[in-house]
């Protein structure tokens, strides 16, 4: 199906972490350690500075602004009253960076890491932190090569997390404590990335999935880095439909928002790399009505 893409803002490094809340999008940007709202009309107000490289959004239930602080693997917490703390410190859990988060309707929250610097040729096995609404941390899981973007489906308490080296979206059942169990592939879209003996990648993904959504009906947007789009994903890995990403560019986040719920925003960039992201203002927003 063909679609027209409407650029909604340009020139950023690195926009990830899409998010729609309260009539606007909200987005990071890694690279320009700052967080974003953006109008649907395209008016942008910088929410937060965040030196460390900020990632993953969410809303604790009094509305505070939870956001993931890469570098120095810590969440921070803006009050709604403008205050900003540490609501929690990850460095127990996470020897790489800290990276995309999801936030339960009361307030838990899951991080997950890449388990390696951006400097490193060699990742590693990476984790999932649970925070508890008060801020206090325990290893989630442990069972996934590189947990990114997660979802909540429409029962509250089914989590999906993208693998994004695994090709394969993830999904656990929530405790009342926030503690997760019955570990199960939701989706497995194919080939997972290949490693050598040395630690060295030698083979892509069959998809990066990475940032994602869910829509009405508990499928899942998913960007897929490697495939250069999004992907519209039923649970048991059916490709039910998919929007490309402008060309040049892949699509790193994703999020369902828009006055009638029907818009599909796309956080897109030529790579993902800090040294030509840093140097080169080149990636943009783009919508597209479902």
């Amino acid at each position: 199906m063909t679609r027209t893409l409407t650029t909604l803002h340009r020139r950023g490094h690195f926009f990830e972490s899409g998010r729609w809340r309260d009539g606007r999008w909200w987005v990071s940007d890694f690279y320009a350690g700052a967080v974003y709202s953006i109008t649907p009309d395209g008016d942008v107000t910088t929410e937060l500075a965040v030196p460390h490289w900020p990632s993953g959004l969410g809303w604790l239930p009094d509305g505070s602004l939870l956001v993931v602080s890469m570098g120095d693997r810590r969440v921070l917490r803006r009050a709604p009253g403008g205050d900003v703390s540490v609501h929690a410190d990850l460095a127990e859990y996470c020897e790489g960076l800290a990276n995309d988060m999801v936030v339960t309707a009361d307030g838990h929250a899951y991080v997950g890491s890449m388990g390696y610097e951006w400097d490193e040729a060699r990742p590693q096995k990476a984790v999932l932190v649970h925070i508890s609404p008060d801020g206090t941390t325990a290893l989630a899981s442990d069972e996934v090569t590189f947990p990114n973007g997660g979802s909540i489906l429409s029962d509250g308490v089914t989590l999906v997390v993208a693998d994004t080296f695994g090709s394969e979206a993830l999904a656990w059942t929530i405790r009342p404590d926030g503690t997760l169990v019955d570990r199960r592939i939701w989706a497995d879209l194919g080939v997972a990335m290949k490693i050598d003996a040395g630690g060295q990648i030698v083979g892509l993904p069959a998809a990066g999935l990475d940032g994602c959504a869910v829509d009405p009906h508990d499928r899942i947007w998913m960007a897929d880095g490697v495939g250069r789009r999004a992907l519209l994903i039923a649970e048991g890995g059916e490709i039910v439909d998919e929007v490309a990403a402008p060309e040049g560019l892949s699509v790193y986040s994703c999020a369902l928002g828009g006055p009638n719920g029907t818009t599909l925003m796309l956080c897109c960039s030529p790579d993902h790399l800090p040294t030509p992201r840093q140097a080169a203002a080149e990636s943009v927003i783009v919508t597209v009505e479902l």
